[in-house]
């Protein structure tokens, strides 16, 4: 315990020297769009029926091949790419000693390789920016990680979890340094009860252990699913987005390309579900949709599923490079 009051007077003390700065997703409007990929163990292990096991994960994510994934969005266009951490499984694609430590799970399920690090080398060659994705939760389906980090699902005050969870982030986020230009949080479900706080951790504490390695990373919290895009945070940089139906996007602008404050942005899927299934838009209306986007001043994100080595399948590389093509003009 002695440690973690440690680290979270450090956080406390970041968040509150913390000082606003000019947009950090001000780079989002010329990048226009991007993609993410869920490359989850557990929904690995779903698709091809196989168990997940430690050894496993390792290989896999050994076996990622960054250089084929990042020349598949160069020739496309894309102008940034997402990846997950991790989610629901507890397995995650670097390694973080915090996480180790305050888990006490072994053999570990951060992976030995860090591919975040290794996908920036092959992204930033090609001019492309590097995302990244985690939930603001613990993952749901480990239960050792639960009860390690002592989360409670719902809308509980989670102080103790918090402070651990913002741990593991201030690491993640001191390793990459300035190699992610932003983070998309998931999960912020009962903002009032966790982050809305005068006390510490709240939303800043959050934000700053997001930003240790780089100041200028953009941020954003996902309250869920809204057609309506809105801003849950004056700690954001850029609107978190999801939505599962495009057709249903109502933009009301604030200035510029803001919307109270925060960088217009949506993040939606190409498959039929999150990370998984057939494309299930016409080309046509991708294009209108993203068109829709960056005519407003802001960037659209598409999920595409992603294959166990590291690529996208050819029916959905070609309409990224269709929407690459359009958007060019």
């Amino acid at each position: 315990m002695k440690l973690l009051s440690m680290v979270f007077l450090m956080a406390v003390g970041t968040g509150l020297a913390q000082q606003p700065a000019a947009n950090r997703a001000a780079w989002m409007p010329a990048a226009r769009w991007g993609v993410m990929n869920h490359y989850l163990a557990d929904w690995i292990a779903k698709t091809t029926h196989e168990p997940m096991t430690v050894e496993r994960w390792n290989s896999l994510v050994d076996r990622f091949d960054v250089e084929a994934l990042a020349g598949q969005l160069k020739s496309a266009g894309a102008g940034y790419y997402q990846i997950s951490i991790g989610q629901n499984s507890g397995y995650y694609l670097a390694p973080n000693a915090t996480y180790d430590k305050l888990t006490e799970i072994q053999p570990s399920k951060c992976s030995r390789r860090d591919l975040v690090a290794d996908l920036y080398d092959a992204l930033h060659q090609r001019g492309i920016r590097l995302m990244v994705y985690l939930p603001a939760g613990a993952p749901a389906g480990d239960a050792a990680a639960r009860q390690a980090l002592q989360w409670e699902n719902g809308p509980h005050r989670n102080r103790e979890f918090q402070v651990k969870w913002q741990a593991i982030i201030r690491e993640w986020s001191t390793r990459w340094g300035t190699k992610v230009s932003g983070w998309w949080f998931d999960g912020c479900y009962w903002p009032n009860t966790m982050y809305r706080t005068d006390d510490a951790p709240n939303f800043a504490t959050f934000a700053a252990a997001a930003r240790a390695g780089n100041p200028q990373s953009a941020i954003a919290f996902n309250p869920g699913v809204f057609p309506r895009i809105f801003s849950m945070s004056p700690h954001q940089d850029f609107i978190a987005g999801e939505i599962d139906d495009p057709a249903a996007i109502r933009i009301r602008r604030g200035s510029d390309n803001l919307i109270d404050g925060a960088q217009i942005q949506i993040l939606s899927h190409l498959g039929e579900q999150w990370g998984t299934g057939s494309p299930r838009f016409k080309i046509e209306q991708v294009v209108e949709w993203s068109r829709k986007l960056v005519n407003s001043g802001g960037a659209i994100t598409w999920d595409v599923p992603v294959q166990p080595g590291g690529t996208m399948s050819a029916e959905f590389m070609e309409q990224l490079s269709a929407l690459g093509k359009e958007l060019k003009r």
